[in-house]
C-alpha cells in the first residue's frame, strides 16, 4: 500500500488490580495505539511502553515524537509499501524499538488485511489454540499471595509466574510450592532486581523446582548470566537482555542462558521476534511469549506469535480480564487453560468503537 498517514491515540485503561513488580507499581495501562491509513487498507498497531522509562529506556510520549518527527515521515514515499519494508526504511534511527514495533504492527495488520491472510499463518504458526500462564505481582503478604495464585489456578491458567525482588523472593516460592505441589509450573521474574554478589541467594531457589529464574540481573550484563547460570541449578531465562536475533545468537553462544522470552515490542516488531524464534529453535532453546499489559490488539498478535512450533512454555498471553474489566477488542476468554488464536485477516480483531472512545485520552493525525 502507499501510506497517506497515521493515527496516534493515546487510551488509558484502569486495571482490575494493582500490578507491581521491581521496578513500579502500576493501576492503569497508558497505552499508544496506531492506526496506519493507506490507499487501500488500513490497520492497527499498539505500542507497549510504558507511561514512564522504567521498564525500558522507551516511554509513550517519547514513542509519539520519535513517530511524529522521524518514523511516520520515513516511510513517506513507499509507493508499494509493506511490512518488510518498514524495518530497512526505519533502520537509519537508533533504538526506539517499541516505536518501531508499533509502526511495523499497524503496517503488517493492513498488509495481511488487504490480502485477506491471518497473522498467525504469515508467521508460521502450527496451532490454532496456545496455553497461557500468568504473572503475578508483589503482593502485600503471603497470604495475600496465595489467594491470587488459588484463584487464578481456579480460572484455569497452566503455569504461573511470580514477581520477585530482594525481600520478596525465597518465602514466596516457598509458601506457593508447599501450598499447590510439585506439579504445578511455577517460575519467577526477577526484571533485573538482583547483582551477581546475590547469586548464592538466588541458588536457595534451586530446591523449588521452577521452570525458570526470568532476567535476574542488570539487562546489559550478559558475562553476569553467564557466571550466574554456572552458579544455579534452575534454568536461567533472559527477557530484557534479548532486543534482536543477534542479541540472542549471542546470548545463547556464551551461555547467558537456556530459555529465551520474546517480546514483540522489545525487540522491534513480530517480524524480528519471528526470526529470534528461529534462532533459537536452531539453537535448541526453547521461547515463550512475555506480555506487557496489552490491550485485545496486542494480545491478539502475541497469541498468533505463540502458535509458532519454538513456542513449547506457556507465555504470559493472558486473558483479558486478568488486566481488565473492559477491553477495547472483544474480551479473550480462557477456555481449558488456552486462548484461540484468530483467525480472521490480519490481527483478526479491531478495536470496539464505544470502548475505544471511552479510554481514549487524545488523538493526533501524522501524514505520511
Amino acid at each position: 500500500m502507499k501510506l497517506t498517514g497515521v493515527e496516534v491515540r493515546e487510551i488509558r485503561l484502569p486495571l482490575v488490580a494493582p500490578f507491581r513488580t521491581s521496578f513500579s507499581a502500576q493501576t492503569a495501562r497508558t497505552a499508544l495505539l496506531l492506526r496506519a491509513v493507506g490507499t487501500d487498507a488500513e490497520g492497527w498497531g499498539e505500542c507497549v511502553a510504558m507511561a514512564d522509562p522504567r521498564y525500558s529506556s522507551e516511554y509513550a510520549a517519547a514513542c509519539a515524537d520519535v513517530l511524529r518527527r522521524f518514523l511516520v515521515p520515513a516511510l513517506t514515499g513507499h509507493e508499494h509499501l509493506d511490512a518488510a519494508a518498514v524495518a530497512p526504511a526505519l533502520a537509519p534511527f537508533r533504538g526506539h524499538r517499541m516505536a518501531k514495533a508499533a509502526l511495523e504492527m499497524a503496517v503488517l495488520d493492513a498488509e495481511l488485511r488487504s490480502r485477506d491472510l491471518p497473522l498467525a499463518r504469515e508467521l508460521g504458526a502450527v496451532h490454532d489454540r496456545v496455553p497461557c500462564g500468568v504473572s503475578v505481582g508483589i503482593m502485600g503478604s503471603v497470604p495475600e499471595l496465595l489467594d491470587a495464585v488459588s484463584d487464578y489456578l481456579d480460572a484455569g491458567y497452566l503455569r504461573i509466574k511470580l514477581k520477585i525482588e530482594p525481600g520478596w523472593d525465597i518465602e514466596p516460592v516457598r509458601a506457593v510450592r508447599e501450598r499447590f505441589g510439585d506439579s504445578l509450573l511455577l517460575q519467577v521474574d526477577a526484571n533485573a532486581a538482583y547483582t551477581p554478589a546475590d547469586a548464592r541467594h538466588l541458588a536457595r531457589l534451586d530446591p523449588f523446582g521452577l521452570l525458570l529464574i526470568e532476567q535476574p540481573l542488570d539487562e546489559e550484563d550478559i558475562l553476569g548470566h553467564v557466571q550466574l547460570a554456572k552458579s544455579v541449578e534452575t534454568p536461567v531465562c533472559l527477557d530484557e537482555s534479548i532486543t534482536s536475533a543477534r542479541a540472542a545468537a549471542a546470548a545463547i553462544t556464551l551461555g547467558a542462558c537456556s530459555i529465551v522470552n520474546i517480546k514483540p515490542g522489545r525487540v522491534g516488531g513480530y517480524l524480528e521476534a519471528r526470526r529470534i524464534h528461529d534462532v533459537c529453535a536452531a539453537h535448541g532453546i526453547p521461547v515463550w511469549c512475555g506480555g506487557m499489559l496489552e490491550t485485545g490488539l496486542g494480545r491478539a498478535a502475541n497469541v498468533a506469535l505463540a502458535a509458532l512450533p519454538g513456542f513449547t512454555l506457556p507465555g504470559d498471553t493472558s486473558a483479558s480480564d486478568r488486566y481488565y474489566r473492559t477491553d477495547i477488542t472483544e474480551p479473550f476468554v480462557l477456555l481449558d487453560g488456552h486462548l484461540p488464536v484468530p483467525a480472521g485477516p490480519g490481527l483478526g480483531v479491531a478495536p470496539v468503537p464505544a470502548a475505544l472512545e471511552e479510554f481514549t485520552v487524545s488523538t493526533e493525525w501524522i501524514p505520511a
